[in-house]
């Protein structure tokens, strides 16, 4: 063999290329084999046929789906059994079918199907179709639809986490009243009481709040807030514990309440007296039991939250004009914090606390405004702050907008404190009228000026200093 070999070295030759075409053949067959276990591992049915629509292939799908087997479909023309399917109408028209759906030929399986031609050098040789049924297309869509619910949610969830920007440093002052607040507040932090914070509009209520989540063991947790004086009465239930999918008209989804959103962590109940007595019986169970229903719903969800509540009003007084609720009000009153309003406090606290906010107004809008003259100092300092931190910082803001000068005048201030400090002239033929009757003429002409839309109603509430829900229960009282 080997003097034949080296005598005909074109044998050698010839016999490689054999071995060549024989493996390429093997390789072939075994990728063959390797398509067609993927085939027959997919969930989508699957068949093709040649250019004259004579059946080569169904995968195991098809038989699952149809009920067809492989003796009873391969070697049938698709354009007998299924005419109307979209394999035989990608063939026919030689352009990809999309979304077809329709029965399949010789079963009562009702499909979705994708179908393209298969061409080879540019010439038509068959065609292939994919499909799944119309339930499994149902159910997917089901998921998504669920799926885009939970994002849509956790979304919602992201949104309406308020992120705490104030710790106890932040909290400014050395009066002594404040200073007692603080400590207390700082045991409160260590413990998941209820705290029920107490002082006029403006004195920093929610900074405090905020200071104690910051400061306990919630603290990476989430902080949530709503002021219930902002949203009308008929919608506050909802905002508080949610609300389920067809629970009342425009309620297309379900959605999660601001106790849902806090769970773990604090929520802070601004302006907790606007609260009507429905909503007080309902907060006073998740604060006993922990638990609440959606509006609608009749799932009972349990929530482990941290309430801090806080109010501007009399609670005590309200409880006994039976307008609160006795047993919250001792629920909420576990520990209890009174911050004292700015023109009760060391008058050096105002300079301190409109230092820290010229600071922080020269960061966010680039200037570089150095503090108060001496006669503007003494200008905050007699000044009684009736809005208190909050006049203060808005005024400050204002002032820091419109002027280029290094530090802040009187003349900077001139026209605000003298309006504010002029006493109101009453003419002599001024009459006297009951409070009630000049707030509801107000009100009422205030309504026919700018209209009733929810727009104008909130602009009003604003021009007069009162909460929208204030303005809907003025609105009602007077029969306006």
């Amino acid at each position: 063999m080997e003097q034949a070999v080296m005598a005909n070295p074109d044998f050698f030759i010839a016999d490689n290329k054999g071995l060549s075409q024989i493996t390429d053949l093997v390789l072939a067959q075994k990728m063959r084999e390797e398509l067609l276990k993927i085939l027959d591992s997919l969930q989508e049915g699957i068949e093709i046929a040649d250019e004259k629509g004579e059946i080569k292939y169904i995968n195991q799908a098809f038989t699952r789906i149809t009920g067809i087997e492989k003796e009873e479909r391969i070697g049938k023309n698709i354009f007998e059994v299924s005419p109307y399917g979209a394999l035989a109408q990608a063939i026919k028209l030689m352009k990809p079918v999309i979304g077809h759906r329709t029965l399949v030929g010789g079963s009562k399986a009702e499909v979705v199907s994708n179908a393209v031609p298969i061409f080879i050098d540019g010439k038509l040789s068959g065609g292939a179709v994919v499909f799944q049924t119309v339930t499994d297309i149902l159910k997917i869509s089901e998921q998504l639809s669920k799926t885009q619910e939970m994002l849509e949610s956790f979304s919602q969830k992201l949104s309406e986490l308020s992120g705490c920007r104030y710790t106890f440093n932040d909290i400014i002052g050395k009066d002594e009243k404040l200073l007692e607040a603080k400590k207390i507040a700082k045991k409160a932090a260590k413990s998941d009481a209820t705290v029920l914070l107490l002082g006029e509009s403006g004195t920093g209520k929610e900074m405090f709040a905020q200071a104690i989540h910051m400061e306990s063991s919630r603290s990476s947790k989430p902080f949530v807030k709503i002021n219930c004086a902002a949203i009308p009465e008929n919608l506050l239930e909802s905002e508080l514990f949610g609300y389920e999918k067809g629970a009342f008209t425009g309620a297309t989804k379900t959605k999660m309440g601001k106790f849902e959103l806090a769970h773990q962590g604090t929520i802070f109940l601004d302006e907790i007296g606007d609260l009507n007595l429905f909503l007080q019986a309902k907060l006073l169970r998740v604060l006993e039991d922990k638990q609440f229903e959606r509006v609608g719903g009749i799932e009972t969800i349990t929530t482990d939250v941290r309430v801090i509540a806080a109010t501007n009003r009399d609670l005590k007084r309200m409880v006994k004009e039976r307008k609160f609720r006795e047993d919250l009000y001792f629920r909420l009153k576990v520990i209890d914090i009174e911050l004292p309003p700015l023109r009760k406090r060391n008058k050096e606290d105002i300079l301190l606390i409109a230092e820290n906010i010229i600071g922080r107004l020269n960061r966010r809008f680039g200037k570089k405004v150095k503090g108060l003259t001496p006669k503007a100092q003494e200008l905050f300092q007699n000044y009684p702050w009736p809005g208190n931190i909050r006049e203060l910082e808005n005024l400050l803001e204002r002032t820091i907008i419109l002027v280029d000068d290094e530090y802040l005048d009187e003349h900077h201030f001139y026209g605000y404190f003298s309006k504010a400090n002029e006493p109101p002239v009453l003419e002599k033929s001024f009459p006297i009228k009951k409070l009630g009757d000049i707030e509801k003429e107000v009100i009422s002409m205030a309504l026919e000026k700018y209209g009733r839309s929810l727009s104008a109603k909130k602009m009003i509430a604003e021009k007069l200093g009162i909460s929208l829900a204030s303005l809907y229960n003025k609105i009602k009282r007077y029969n306006l």
